[in-house]
C-alpha cells in the first residue's frame, strides 16, 4: 500500500506543477489589473516555483554535479518559505488586513534571513535532508525554523479561508478560498509529518507525503481557475440565451429598426460568433432593444387583442406558466405585421396595453434583467410554436 501511494504521488508530480503554471498563465492578466486576485495568483506562483524544484527530473538535473547538491537544496527551501509568506499575503489582502500583509512580508523577510544564517553556519554539508539515521541537514534548528514557517502560515490560512468562505456573500470568492484552504491544510499536514520526522523520527507517514503535495497543487490551481470558470460558465448561458433570443429580436428590429444600437451582422451564427457589441453585453443589448421595440409595437395592437390572445392560448392548451409568454408572442405577431403594412401607429394604444409584470420591474437590477430575460426566451420559443401561428383575429 505504502508502494502505490508513493507511486500515485509521483505520477501526479509532474501534472499538479503543470496545472499550477497553466493556472498561472491563465490569470495573470486578471490578478495584474485587479489588487484582490493579486494576492491569491502571488501565492499560487510561488507554489509552483516551489514545486517545480522539487520535482525528482528537475532536482536530479540541478544536482548533476555534486557540488550544486547545497546551493539547489537552499533554494528550494527558500523559495518554499517564499511562498509560505505570499500564502500569508493572499489572505491578508483578501480579508483587507494592512497589518497581516505588512506583517507577511517581514515575517517572511526575516525567515529567510534566519535561514540562510543557519545554513551558512552549520558544517559543511550537500543536499538539504532529514536521512532515516543521523540529524537532519544542515542542522535540526534549519529544519524547525523552516517546518514552522510553513505550519504558522499553513495554519494561519486554513484558519481565515474558513472564516471568510462563510462570511462572503460571493458564491465564486468562497469556493475559491475553500479550495484554496483545502489545498494549503494538506501542505499543512505535509509539514507536520516532516516535523513528527525531525524531532522523533516517524517515518510511517512519509509514503503519503508525495501524493499529499501534489494534491495540495492541484487544489491550489483549481482555486485560482474558480473566476475562469463562473466567466465561462457566465458565457456559455449568455450565449445560449443569446442563441434563444435571436429569432425573437431580428423579426421585432425588423419593424422597427431604430431600437438597434449597432448594425446587426448578417446571420444568428455570425451574430455570436462575432457580435456588435463586447461579448459580456451581448445578452443585456438583446433585452433592451427587444423590449424597446415591444414598447414601440404597443402603438400597433389594436383594441381587444391582448384578450383574444389569452383566450386563444388557453384553448389551445398552452400551460399556465407558459400562458403569458404565448399571448404577448400572439400580441406582437399581430402588431408586428400590422407594422410592415403600413398601419399607423396610435399612441394611445400603447398606454392603454399593459406589459407584463416581469418587463415592468426589471430595470436597473440584474436578477430583473435575468428575469427578463428568460420570459424573453419563452416569448422566443413560443413566437415560433403553431398556437402563435394560426392566431388570426
Amino acid at each position: 500500500m505504502a508502494t502505490e501511494l508513493t507511486a500515485l504521488g509521483d505520477w501526479l508530480a509532474v501534472p499538479s506543477a503543470a496545472c499550477l503554471w497553466i493556472a498561472v498563465l491563465l490569470r495573470a492578466p486578471a490578478a495584474l489589473r485587479s489588487p484582490q486576485q493579486r494576492g491569491l495568483w502571488l501565492a499560487v506562483a510561488t507554489a509552483a516555483a516551489a514545486m517545480t524544484l522539487n520535482l525528482p527530473d528537475v532536482v536530479a538535473y540541478a544536482t548533476r554535479d555534486p557540488g550544486c547538491a547545497h546551493a539547489v537544496g537552499l533554494v528550494r527551501n527558500l523559495t518554499g518559505v517564499l511562498s509560505a509568506g505570499a500564502v500569508v499575503f493572499f489572505v491578508a489582502s483578501t480579508t483587507r488586513g494592512r497589518i497581516l500583509q505588512h506583517a507577511a512580508w517581514a515575517g517572511t523577510a526575516a525567515w529567510l534571513t534566519l535561514l540562510v544564517v543557519l545554513d551558512a553556519t552549520a558544517p559543511g554539508h550537500g543536499a538539504h535532508t532529514i536521512p532515516p539515521r543521523g540529524g537532519p541537514v544542515p542542522s535540526l534548528a534549519y529544519w524547525l525554523i523552516l517546518i514552522a514557517a510553513h505550519l504558522i502560515a499553513n495554519t494561519t490560512c486554513v484558519a481565515l479561508c474558513w472564516r471568510y468562505s462563510r462570511r462572503t456573500e460571493s458564491r465564486g470568492l468562497a469556493l475559491g478560498l475553500r479550495l484554496f484552504g483545502l489545498g494549503t491544510a494538506l501542505a499543512g499536514v505535509f509539514w507536520f509529518c516532516y516535523l513528527l520526522k525531525a524531532l522523533f523520527g516517524t517515518a510511517w507517514p512519509m509514503p503519503a507525503l508525495p501524493l499529499m503535495m501534489n494534491l495540495h497543487g492541484l487544489l491550489r490551481a483549481a482555486a485560482i481557475l474558480v473566476p475562469t470558470v463562473f466567466a465561462l460558465r457566465r458565457t456559455a448561458a449568455d450565449t445560449a440565451t443569446a442563441w434563444r433570443l435571436w429569432p425573437l429580436w431580428h423579426d421585432l428590429v425588423h419593424a422597427v429598426p431604430h431600437v438597434v444600437l449597432t448594425r446587426p451582422r448578417a446571420g444568428r451564427l455570425l451574430e455570436l460568433l462575432w457580435p456588435p457589441v463586447p461579448r459580456n453585453m451581448l445578452v443585456y443589448r438583446k433585452v433592451i432593444e427587444t423590449r424597446d421595440a415591444i414598447l414601440i409595437l404597443g402603438e400597433y395592437v389594436a383594441p381587444g387583442i391582448p384578450e383574444l390572445a389569452r383566450s386563444h392560448v388557453t384553448l389551445r392548451g398552452v400551460p399556465e406558466p407558459r400562458r403569458t409568454a404565448a399571448a404577448l408572442a400572439c400580441v406582437l405577431k399581430e402588431a408586428r405585421g400590422a407594422k410592415l403594412a403600413g398601419e399607423p401607429g396610435k399612441a394611445w394604444q400603447a398606454a392603454y396595453w399593459v406589459l407584463p409584470a416581469v418587463m415592468q420591474h426589471s430595470a436597473g437590477s440584474e436578477a430583473g434583467l435575468e428575469d427578463e430575460a428568460r420570459f424573453l426566451v419563452d416569448v422566443a420559443q413560443a413566437y415560433g410554436s403553431p398556437a402563435t401561428a394560426d392566431f388570426a383575429p
